[in-house]
C-alpha cells in the first residue's frame, strides 16, 4: 500500500476544560485520554463524523482531535494504515482491505449510505440502463467502496466487464465539473454531488446502489490507538451516541452545520436540495446482527480478485465490546 503523500492535512485541536472539572469532581480526568486524529472523508459518507467534531460532543467527554479530511474513505483507510490516522469511516471493503494492510479493526457501524449512492449519467445522452454504458467513459473513484461495488457487482450483472466501458479515475468531489464540461459520460457519485448534478439538470439516475448493496460504513482504530488508549475509544463512542441521538431529533441543526461545510467550499445548491442530500445518510451506531455474513461476503468478493491474502477471523476485525461498554 503506497504512502499518500500531498494530501490535504487540516489540523484543528479542540481545546477542552474537561480535564479541570473532572479533576475538581474526582474523576478521571480528561487529560488521560489520547488525542484522536480523525480522518474522515468530505463527501456524505463523512458528514456525520464533521458533525462530531463541530457539535462539541467530543470535548463535552473529554476527548481531543485533529482532523484529516480527504475526497474518498478508501484514502483515509491508507492513512491508517501508514499510521498517519487513529480513526476514520469507510465502507465494508475498505475495512477489510485496511485490515488485510494494516491491522485495523472496527469498533462501531455508525451509519447505512446505501440510499447516496448512485450511477448517473449525462441527461444529454438519454441514457437509461447502465448496460447503456458499453464504449463511454464513466468516472469512478477506482479502489473506494462505490468503485468496486460498481465494477465487481452493478456492472457485471448488466454484462459489462473491464474494457466495456472506460474507467476515468476520479476524485467524487470532481465528477459533477467533468459531467458538465462533458469530458466523461457517467459517474458513479455519492452525495451531495448526485443531488447537485440532478438539480443542475446534468445527469439522471441509472442505478441505486442501495438495490445491491445498503452500504454500512464503519467507524475504525488502528491496533495501535486501541492498544494504547481503550477509555478514548470507550469516551469517543459515547460523543457518537449523541450524535446519533441530534441526527434523528436535531436534524435541522445537524443540516445547517454540514450546508455550511459544503456552501465554504463554493458548492451552490438549495437548502432544499441539501437536505434531501442528507435525508439519504441514516445514522444508527451499533453491530446488526446480519454484519458478520455480510463482511463474509464482502471479503470472499475481495479473496476471489486477490485483493486480500486470506478471509479475516470476524471477531478480531469487529470489536464490539467498545459500543457496549459506550451504551453502559
Amino acid at each position: 500500500m503506497n504512502t499518500l503523500k500531498g494530501l490535504t492535512r487540516r489540523h484543528y485541536l479542540a481545546a477542552t476544560g474537561a480535564g479541570v472539572l473532572a479533576a475538581g469532581m474526582g474523576m478521571r480526568p480528561a487529560f488521560a485520554l489520547e488525542t484522536v486524529r480523525q480522518g474522515y472523508q468530505t463527501n456524505m459518507w463523512g458528514m456525520p463524523t464533521y458533525y462530531l467534531l463541530r457539535s462539541g460532543l467530543l470535548e463535552k467527554h473529554g476527548v481531543k482531535f485533529q482532523e484529516f479530511a480527504v475526497p474518498s474513505g478508501n484514502l483515509t483507510m491508507q492513512q491508517m494504515v501508514a499510521r498517519q490516522v487513529d480513526m476514520g469511516t469507510y465502507a465494508g471493503p475498505s475495512l477489510v482491505l485496511g485490515h488485510d494492510k494494516g491491522g485495523l479493526v472496527g469498533i462501531a457501524m455508525i451509519e447505512y449510505v446505501g440510499k447516496t449512492a448512485r450511477v448517473m449519467a449525462r441527461k444529454d445522452l438519454g441514457i437509461t440502463k447502465v448496460e447503456q454504458l458499453k464504449g463511454l467513459k464513466v468516472a469512478n473513484q477506482t479502489g473506494s467502496s462505490t468503485g468496486n461495488i460498481f465494477v465487481d457487482q452493478i456492472a457485471t450483472k448488466a454484462g459489462l466487464k473491464k474494457g466495456d466501458y472506460q474507467e476515468v479515475r476520479m476524485n467524487v468531489d470532481d465528477m459533477v465539473a467533468a459531467m458538465a464540461a462533458k469530458t466523461v459520460d457517467a459517474m458513479c457519485n455519492v452525495e451531495p454531488y448526485n443531488a447537485i448534478a440532478e438539480a443542475d439538470g446534468l445527469a439522471v439516475t441509472i442505478s441505486e446502489f442501495d438495490t445491491f448493496d445498503k452500504l454500512p460504513v464503519f467507524m475504525a482504530a488502528t491496533p495501535d490507538f486501541i492498544e494504547k488508549s481503550p477509555d478514548t475509544v470507550v469516551a469517543y463512542l459515547k460523543a457518537w451516541l449523541e450524535v446519533a441521538k441530534d441526527f434523528k431529533e436535531k436534524p435541522a441543526k445537524v443540516a445547517d452545520v454540514i450546508y455550511s461545510f459544503y456552501t465554504s467550499k463554493g458548492y451552490t445548491m438549495s437548502k432544499d436540495t441539501f437536505s434531501k442530500a442528507l435525508a439519504r445518510v441514516e445514522v444508527q451506531p451499533g453491530w446488526p446482527n446480519d454484519l458478520k455474513p455480510y463482511m463474509q461476503r464482502q471479503a470472499e468478493v475481495l479473496l476471489r480478485e486477490k485483493k486480500i491474502k486470506a478471509i479475516p477471523d470476524w471477531d478480531k476485525v469487529l470489536r464490539t465490546d467498545f459500543l457496549k461498554k459506550a451504551s453502559a
